[in-house]
């Protein structure tokens, strides 16, 4: 069963245009995962600085091993140095029953 995978990062001003560079480099790696279905990145227009990155992968256990992934793991290192607050991220099952059988 498909999960979202939703970060939302809160970034300073005068990191916004790296950010945007750090994730641009982030989602071309995932989108060459095995299980990664589709992403985007939307910009709050009531909060500046507020960033969601929105992925669609086909199970949990291929999220997991793209979250674990070396390059992954260096790229958002980089990306978390230019954060106000460090990342949060939620996953979400795409129906009640997934959650059941363990997405």
């Amino acid at each position: 069963m498909a999960i979202k995978v939703i970060i939302e990062r809160a970034v300073s001003p005068d990191n916004q245009g790296e950010v945007a560079e750090l994730l641009k480099d982030l989602r071309a790696k995932a989108v060459r995962q095995p299980g990664y279905l589709s992403g985007e990145t939307l910009f709050s227009v009531e909060h500046s600085g507020t960033h969601v990155a929105i992925s669609s992968w086909e199970s949990l256990r291929e999220w997991r091993v793209w979250e674990k992934n070396p390059e992954r793991i260096a790229i958002v290192d980089k990306i978390e140095k230019l954060l106000k607050a460090k990342s949060k991220v939620s996953i979400f099952a795409t129906t009640p029953r997934s959650i059941a059988e363990g997405v």
